[in-house]
């Protein structure tokens, strides 16, 4: 079969472009573009997202299709590059949790326990990967994964197809949400670092004066202890937080 690239056009076209953006969007989704996800399933998810915004951005596609096969590919790259953006943006988001956790379970003596995360398939620590897969719940359950496909559609305004991609700006975008990231996970984190730098001051003058009590065993199970409570008391503000922020981010292309 012999398919002429000048035949290739309407919504024949478009629909593939879109899905090219889409497609791209999806395989970098938090929990829904995991590997733990059948990929029929995101097939399926990406294809529908697709159809219901080709009619929609169809008026932002070049009235005349590419006229080589160099152009065509130049401009489905252009799309899977704008798919992967909005992509990263969320993944980057989401590793504001794992730092969180990272850094609680150090703090509280729990780094030690790795356990396998079925959302990034590799070993990481307990608190770290309780905290992304509640962030990824809380995400659908307050239904700001519509904000993801929202952000495919705002995408349009700001990348449109056929220009040339602003790549500064696209690289000082996931710069500046990495460093933004980074600092969300630190301040999620920081009542268990200040706590812990007060458990372990106090526990260094208890050694200064009595040198013969085992610290290290002291320390331990009350540290463990503490860090539960404060977590039960503060988990549901530090969520807060985190959904904010996460709304907040991906609101950039809306």
């Amino acid at each position: 079969m012999i398919i002429h690239l000048p035949e290739l056009s309407g919504m024949i076209l478009t629909y593939l472009l879109v899905f090219s953006r889409v497609g791209a969007m999806i395989m970098l989704l938090p929990a829904i573009g995991q590997a733990g996800v059948p990929s029929l399933v995101r097939l399926v998810l990406a294809l529908g997202i697709s159809a219901a915004l080709a009619p929609t951005v169809q008026g932002a596609y070049p009235a005349a299709a590419p006229q080589t096969s160099t152009a065509l590919v130049i401009l489905i790259a252009q799309e899977v590059t704008c798919g992967v953006l909005v992509g990263a943006m969320a993944r980057i988001i989401m590793s504001s949790l794992q730092v969180a956790g990272y850094l609680i379970a150090t703090q509280t003596g729990l780094a030690y326990a790795q356990t396998l995360d079925p959302t990034q398939s590799a070993q990481g620590a307990v608190l770290g990967n309780f905290l992304n897969l509640l962030g990824v719940t809380l995400i659908f359950v307050t239904n700001l994964h519509h904000m993801a496909i929202g952000a495919i559609a705002g995408s349009y305004r700001m990348l449109p197809p056929g220009g040339h991609l602003p790549t500064s700006d696209m690289l000082q975008l996931v710069v500046n949400l990495t460093s933004s990231s980074f600092a969300l996970g630190f301040q999620l984190a920081a009542p268990f670092l200040v706590f812990g730098f007060a458990l372990y001051a106090g526990l260094g003058v208890l050694a200064r004066l009595m040198p013969q009590l085992q610290v290290f065993f002291v320390a331990v199970p009350l540290n463990i202890m503490a860090g539960f409570l404060i977590m039960l008391a503060l988990i549901g503000a530090l969520m807060s937080v985190f959904l904010n922020y996460y709304a907040t981010s991906m609101a950039q292309f809306l």
